[in-house]
């Protein structure tokens, strides 16, 4: 399974995610996101026809990601939010396919993780 991982701030917008989605080039079987920012992604998943995998904040501890942002870092304890979502809902043994990308207006970030039965 492909899953795309999406961090996102306050004010993100459906637009914020498909600039973000776009700039992977890929086409995700299904979205995550931290479960508190599950309603900011809501109709852009809907207008996709994907599920949404909401992820909780304590599962992103520890989840190692190729990314290191301080930012995330301070905000949620993880290198890259997007990346760790993308590994969890994945499933053990899923790898990063496409490091973070930022949407154009800098709202929300998206990563790509492949699971092992992809």
């Amino acid at each position: 399974m492909v899953i795309a991982g999406f961090g996102c701030r306050a004010g993100a917008t459906p637009e914020s995610f498909r600039n973000a989605l776009a700039a992977t080039g890929t086409r995700p079987d299904a979205l995550a996101v931290p479960a508190d920012r599950a309603g900011a992604i809501a109709s852009f998943a809907e207008a996709k026809g994907l599920a949404v995998h909401p992820i909780a904040a304590d599962v992103l501890q520890g989840i190692d990601t190729p990314t290191r942002s301080t930012v995330s870092l301070a905000a949620r304890g993880v290198g890259s939010v997007a990346e760790a979502v993308a590994l969890v809902a994945a499933g053990p043994g899923a790898r990063i396919v496409v490091t973070r990308t930022i949407s154009s207006d800098r709202m929300a970030t998206c990563a790509i993780a492949q699971g092992p039965e992809s």
